[in-house]
């Protein structure tokens, strides 16, 4: 195992070409201009999660001097599909629910990417996260694109019955599109292994064979992998302690603080407190908690457990949820839902490392008033990954027949994360740019040589 090597051991800048930078004066494609991050940007344009994926896409582009054709193919999502869905619901009734699929971009392999099941899913929402999904596999070197699902519901109002008529139809719609060579869903906000149980059992029927590498996510008797539930906050913790490094932090001498008490945030607060780091506030959707002696996580996951929340912990006192982000700590973990750090509260965050377990927690505005306060930034697409690399780990479990040991998929999944970081300060280092934009010119970097190398089917 120790010597197993997934990626290549040669450093990104050198084993990966850049295209365009030997090209002199880059032109700025006339049709596709950039987000303002800057000035008098509205709140709504400022949140609006394509727009902040667009921004930071050109931002990286512009570096890369990316030719006019491929920052026109990066830039959009090959494929976006829309579907009705009819389920009939408990009381008799009929409802109709809209739901999205889309698909970034092929060009490292099937698209990978989750389906979120909330009141809020939007196209563009959707098609940002896509996106992201492809810049977040590039990141980390695993053969995937980027897609998103969504469907636009409130889970907590349905029923199991309601929540599988309504995924089983939603997959039947898709049955052209997914598959274990072209998109492999997985879960995300609202969804769950059974929601991927449902998926893989209407696909596998359609198709008249057991397929369990349609998605990942599962559960382990169905083909799930070891260590997958815990993957995305494993993965938070590892950069974080080689953020620490870089910066010559201590663990011990580090506290943290985590917004979002889900799955993401819970075991990073939990593998983090384990590996020594003082835990001084947890937040939640409707309150938070604060300690500044720290709390003690394994104790607040058993009051969790029973109570079904974490207010009333009683080794620490309440908060609240937005005052919360503002505290003082080293290490500031958004874990939870986008546009979390805006322009309205950026100036006052008082941490020194930001490390980003949700999908788009920092808007572009954000982005430069922290970077002028001097916070150390694990971006999103490199410090969530860990959730999409041990799925790309299930996927080839599922493919081969063979499974491997939580012990295995965990020193898999590290060393890509600790080589991801490494690759990310390079490109950081070497273009005079800040973390999140060398995470993007890395990712379409490599996007963009492979694609070239494939050429463009006409």
């Amino acid at each position: 195992m120790a010597d197993e090597k997934l990626i290549p051991d040669e450093a990104a800048l050198s084993a990966m070409p850049t295209l365009g930078r030997e090209s002199g004066k880059m032109k700025i494609p006339t049709n596709l201009a950039a987000p303002a991050t800057t000035g008098t940007i509205s709140l709504e344009r400022e949140t609006n999660p394509w727009e902040a994926q667009s921004a930071r896409f050109d931002e990286a582009a512009r570096r890369l001097k990316l030719d006019d054709g491929l920052w026109k193919l990066l830039r959009y999502p090959s494929r976006e599909i829309i579907v009705h869905i009819p389920v009939g619901m408990d009381d008799g009734s009929l409802e109709v629910f809209t739901g999205y699929r889309v698909q970034h971009s092929i060009s490292r392999g099937p698209c990978k990417g989750g389906i979120r099941y909330a009141p809020d899913v939007s196209l563009d929402e959707v098609r940002a996260l896509a996106s992201w999904m492809t810049w977040k596999c590039a990141v980390v070197n695993i053969p995937f694109g980027g897609a998103k699902g969504g469907v636009i519901c409130d889970p907590k109002k349905m029923s199991q019955g309601e929540l599988e008529r309504m995924t089983r139809r939603y997959t039947a719609e898709l049955m052209e599109f997914i598959g274990p060579e072209k998109d492999v869903p997985a879960p995300d906000m609202g969804t769950n292994e059974q929601t991927m149980a449902w998926i893989m059992d209407t696909y596998s029927m359609h198709m008249r064979q057991t397929v369990t590498s349609v998605v990942t996510g599962k559960p382990l008797s169905l083909g799930g992998s070891a260590g997958r539930r815990e993957a995305t906050g494993r993965g938070v913790s590892v950069v974080t302690d080689q953020a620490l490094k870089h910066l010559n932090m201590q663990p011990e001498s580090t506290t943290v603080i985590v917004q979002g008490f889900g799955n993401v945030g819970s075991y990073s607060a939990k593998l983090l407190w384990e590996k020594g780091y003082k835990i001084i506030g947890i937040g939640e959707f409707d309150g938070a908690l604060f300690n500044a002696k720290g709390i003690d996580i394994s104790e607040l996951l058993e009051w969790k457990a029973k109570h079904g929340t974490i207010h009333g912990f009683p080794e620490a006192e309440a908060a609240d949820k937005d005052d919360l982000l503002l505290r003082k700590c080293d290490v500031l973990i958004p874990a939870a839902t986008e546009n979390v750090i805006t322009s309205k509260n950026a100036a006052r965050i008082q941490a020194r490392i930001l490390c980003e377990g949700a999908n788009g927690p920092t808007t572009p505005v954000a982005d430069e008033i922290l970077a002028d306060k001097g916070v150390f930034v694990v971006p999103d697409i490199l410090a969530n990954a860990g959730g999409v690399t041990t799925s790309y780990f299930e996927w080839v479990q599922d493919r081969m027949g063979y499974f491997w040991t939580e012990q295995e998929v965990n020193q898999r999944l590290d060393r890509i994360m600790i080589d991801s970081f490494n690759d990310v300060m390079q490109y950081a280092v070497a273009h005079g740019v800040n973390n999140r934009i060398a995470a993007y010119m890395l990712a379409i970097d490599r996007v963009a040589y492979t694609s070239k190398v494939r050429g463009f089917y006409a």
